[in-house]
C-alpha cells in the first residue's frame, strides 16, 4: 500500500492535448475501452478542455486519461464521464480514482449537481470500481452500445447510467428516479439512434 502511495505521488496530471492523439494507442488496446475517431476527441478538446486530463508517469508514459463534459439545465446540470481508461501496466495503482476525482472537482467548480457515466452491464469490473468511488445505478438504457451489422459482430448491449451526487445537490435528488417502470425500479429508455450515443 505504501508503495502505491509513493508511486501516485510521482503521477502527474496534465491537460490532454492534440499531440496525445498520436501517443495513446497503447492505452486503448484494452477491448473494453471505447475507441472513437479523431474528430470525436478533437471536439472534446475544443469545447471541454478542462474535462480532458492525462495521467503521466515520471518517464513521460501515458498511464491513463479521462474525457468528459458538462451539460444539462437546472437541476440536471451535471458533469459527464465520456471515457476513462488506464493502461494495463498501470492498473490497480489508484490512477482511475485520481482521474475521476479530478473530473469531480471540475464539476464541483462548475456547480454541477451530479456526475454521471455509462458502462456496459457486462463490465462487472468497471461497475464495481465505480461503486467503490461512490456511484450507484440510476437507470438501465436498452441497447445503448451498438454491436454493428457485420457477420459475427457482438450484439447490442444495454448500459447502466451510474451517478454520484455532488455538494450542490444537498438532498441527493439527482439519484432518485422520477419514474419507476418495472419491479426492479429501473428506468428503461429505448434509444432510437443506430449508433452509440455519448
Amino acid at each position: 500500500y505504501n508503495e502505491y502511495k509513493s508511486y501516485l505521488r510521482m503521477c502527474t496530471l496534465r491537460p490532454f492535448t492534440c499531440e496525445d492523439l498520436f501517443k495513446f494507442n497503447k492505452v486503448n488496446f484494452d477491448p473494453l475501452t471505447e475507441n472513437y475517431g479523431t474528430a470525436f476527441y478533437l471536439q472534446y478538446l475544443v469545447y471541454w478542455p478542462e474535462y480532458c486530463t492525462i495521467a503521466e508517469s515520471p518517464d513521460g508514459q501515458i498511464e491513463g486519461y479521462i474525457l468528459g463534459k458538462s451539460e444539462g439545465q437546472g437541476e440536471e446540470w451535471h458533469g459527464h464521464v465520456t471515457t476513462l481508461t488506464v493502461s494495463p501496466q498501470f492498473r490497480r495503482l489508484g490512477i482511475a480514482h485520481i482521474l475521476m476525482n479530478q473530473l469531480e472537482k471540475i464539476s464541483e467548480a462548475q456547480k454541477c449537481y451530479f456526475v454521471d457515466l455509462f458502462v456496459r452491464i457486462s463490465n462487472d469490473v468497471a461497475i464495481n470500481m465505480y461503486r467503490r468511488f461512490g456511484y450507484s445505478v440510476y437507470r438501465q438504457i436498452i441497447e445503448y452500445y451498438a454491436g454493428g451489422n457485420a457477420p459475427h459482430s457482438p450484439p447490442d448491449e444495454d448500459a447502466y447510467d451510474m451517478r454520484k451526487a455532488l455538494s450542490h445537490d444537498k438532498e441527493g435528488k439527482s439519484l432518485i428516479a422520477k419514474k419507476k417502470t418495472n419491479k426492479n425500479h429501473r428506468i428503461i429508455f429505448k434509444l432510437t439512434y443506430g449508433t452509440e450515443r455519448r
